[in-house]
This record gives structure tokens, sequence and C-alpha cells, in this order.
């Protein structure tokens, strides 16, 4: 199951948060389940609540304003969409574009998500140097556009949510 969208308490996109702490969140009264996964419930003695997708904050929370997202291997495969950048197939790691042993580093614009056989193929080189060409080319998401990329609300695939689409 995927993780939990969490609303701030004016339904903006806060973070994501796995089942078992959107749980706890809505059982002590801190959230309340926006949207659930249709016909999945908890049930217990006591309890019997629908399995949240979306929860919100019952107070509003606030966040200071992030200017870039963070940097992270997952992160770099999410916006790739686990698939090589050199070759299309399911990527399982991360390459980075300028090696580390030549000043590059963990950066959005230096990575790119890479199947296996194309991160050994590519090795201690540049694409040039290898004989490689990006087919995308990398980019750095801002931080709503990160979260939006986490849920695959931005790939075209799924819509996006009324409860998401809702005025401020």
């Amino acid at each position: 199951m995927r993780e939990t969208l969490v609303l701030n308490a004016s339904f903006e996109p806060l973070s994501t948060v796995s089942l078992r702490r959107a749980v706890v969140l809505v059982m002590r009264d801190k959230a309340v389940v926006e949207q659930a996964h249709p016909g999945l419930r908890i049930r217990a003695a006591t309890v019997d609540i629908p399995v949240p997708q979306v929860i919100r904050l019952c107070r509003y929370v606030r966040v200071p304003f992030r200017q870039r997202a963070a940097w992270s291997r997952r992160g770099v495969l999410v916006r790739d969409r686990h698939r090589c950048a050199y070759c299309g197939r399911k990527a399982t790691t991360v390459d980075h574009v300028l090696p580390r042993s030549r000043g590059g580093g963990d950066t959005w614009l230096n990575t790119v998500a890479s199947c296996s056989d194309d991160n050994s193929r590519k090795a201690d080189r540049t694409p040039e140097q290898a004989g490689m060409r990006l087919l995308t080319e990398p980019f750095e998401p801002t931080p709503a556009d990160a979260l939006l990329l986490a849920l695959g609300l931005k790939d075209g695939s799924a819509a996006v949510p009324e409860w998401l689409a809702r005025p401020a």
C-alpha cells in the first residue's frame, strides 16, 4: 500500500506518512480521514475505521517555506519514474552524470535513474565519453512537485482528486 498523504488543516499538502502513523494520528483525534481506500477497513475490538489514503490535520501546523526539494536516491527514482535515463528500462540505481570522482555530487541536476547494466557500462565516465546519450535531462523538482511525484499524481496516469483542488 502507498503511503498516506497528510494535509494541513488548510488542505495544503504537507508530507506523506506510513499507514501505521496515519492510523495513530486518526486514533488520537489529531487528524481526520479525508479519503479512504475503497472497501478497506481497519478493525479491532473497539476500533473500526476506513484505511486512510489522505488525512487532514485538525490543527494548523506552521511550516517554514522550503525553496528546494531535498535530494535523495528515492527522490531521483521517483522523479524519473523508475525508468533508466539511458535505455528506458526499469531503473534500480542512481547514476551520477558527472562522476563523483570528477567533481560531480549528489544533486538533482547531476543524478539520473539508471538500470544496473547501463550504470556499469558508463562506469566512471561522462555519458559522452561512454558513447551514451540521456533520453531525458535531469531537473530539480519544486517541493510541491516532489510531493506530487511521490504520490503518483504528476505522471498523468492519476487524476488530481477533488480534495486537492479545493480552494484555500
